[in-house]
């Protein structure tokens, strides 16, 4: 064998010892780009005790409010600016600040403020980290009862008193780091494109969760202020009647499907009053 075509074979078996090589150093990056993100992530553990549940938070009370602070000018921008009728942002706050008082919101570090905004388009209602609730004028007209107002005040006020926007962001970066995690072992790719997959299915489901124990919540927070709960029965036929039939399947949306929504509130009502909704109750 000559030396020329001798050291040709040396050279064609050295790739691959390298490609072994490399594979190992990236599941090894790989490993510790998902124990980082793993660990951030149960670092972050806390008990919230107004939903009794251990949750896992990406940032403090006071990053939240300022947060939340920050982006409201932004969010009323975007719809149109302040509905100019006081007495239409005075029922809001006087019925948001009801359900503050009298529930477990009061004794939270939340610094609660309702605004009514001028969009007569977007049927809509949300709230941003630390208190700041908002509802669109397209969905306050929509509703007959003043109960109504409270089912969907109640619902947002259960977002912010269970830390839902921080609990996301948690796991946004946790999904992050192990989808990361996954592109490294497999130089992107396909199965780089399936993690990503995975991780946005993982946190829509997390969404729906979320909007449930708002619903059980709103449900608890109205029914101390005196509202009838079943009244948020009748906003999410109101929802469903806007959708105009076009809503997504549950399966593909972080908002459960009406229809679900309203079994789940049934159920939280029946627990709250066991023996039946007393009379008497705003709706």
């Amino acid at each position: 064998m000559s030396p020329r075509y001798y050291g040709r074979r040396r050279a064609m078996s050295a790739f691959p010892r390298r490609s072994r090589r490399g594979g190992g150093v990236r599941m090894l990056l790989a490993m510790a780009v998902g124990v980082m993100a793993l660990v951030s992530y149960c670092g972050s553990r806390e008990f919230n005790p107004v939903t009794g549940e251990q949750q896992y938070i990406a940032l403090t009370p006071r990053q939240e409010i300022a947060m939340g602070l920050q982006a409201a000018p932004q969010m009323i921008q975007q719809h149109g600016g302040l509905h100019p009728n006081s007495q239409g942002q005075d029922l809001v706050d006087h019925v948001g600040m009801k359900i503050v008082r009298s529930s477990a919101a009061r004794e939270t570090d939340w610094s609660f403020d309702f605004h009514l905004l001028a969009d007569s388009r977007t049927v809509n209602a949300f709230a941003l980290p630390g208190g700041q609730v908002f509802i669109t004028e397209a969905l306050l007209s929509r509703f007959e009862t003043e109960g109504q107002l409270a089912g969907v005040l109640g619902h947002e006020i259960g977002h912010v008193v269970a830390r839902h926007s921080a609990q996301r962001i948690a796991k946004d970066n946790l999904t992050r780091g192990l989808a990361g995690a996954i592109l490294v072992a497999s130089e992107g790719g396909q199965t780089g494109q399936m993690a990503a997959m995975i991780g946005q299915m993982i946190n829509m489901k997390y969404g729906r969760d979320d909007e449930l124990e708002s619903d059980r919540l709103g449900v608890q927070f109205m029914a101390d202020a005196g509202y009838d709960p079943r009244s948020m029965v009748g906003v999410m036929r109101i929802l469903a009647e806007a959708s105009g039939g076009n809503a997504p399947p549950e399966f593909m949306s972080t908002h459960p499907n009406p229809d679900n929504r309203i079994e789940r509130i049934q159920e939280a009502i029946r627990e709250q009053f066991p023996g039946g909704v007393p009379a008497g109750l705003i709706e």
